[in-house]
């Protein structure tokens, strides 16, 4: 049902080549490419991820109580995409584990301070 999610950024490089190293374990890629904005997603036309320079001009913040889940397909995808968010240069918000029965997770802020969720949920 969701055709894309945006997350502000305040130097798309920068930002381009952070999500390059986390959606990897994913199967995440780039897939739309424009001057404000980099798209991402897993070539099934399904949902896309897009990291963006506001069009307001205006700098880039993240909201408080706004975050972007990502699924992934079992627990060591979570833990290496966790991992590597760290390794980019991304901070813990919540190490990778078991937070309920049926949800396996992690916790982890972008380069602009997005809040980002990975997850599996054991289908």
């Amino acid at each position: 049902m969701i055709g894309y999610a945006t997350i502000g950024v305040g130097d798309l490089e920068r930002a381009k080549a952070f999500y390059d190293a986390v959606l990897t374990p994913l199967g995440g890629r780039r897939t739309l490419t424009y001057e404000r904005s980099q798209y991402y997603g897993s070539g099934d036309r399904g949902a896309m991820l897009g990291v963006v320079l506001p069009f307001d001009g205006q700098a880039a913040t993240s909201g408080n109580g706004a975050m972007v889940a990502l699924s992934a397909g079992s627990p060591s995808a979570v833990d290496q995409v966790h991992a590597a968010a760290l390794a980019a240069g991304g901070s813990c918000e919540g190490p990778p584990g078991q937070r309920m029965d049926n949800f396996y997770g992690a916790y982890f802020r972008d380069l602009d301070g997005n809040k980002l969720c990975v997850f599996y949920t054991g289908r």
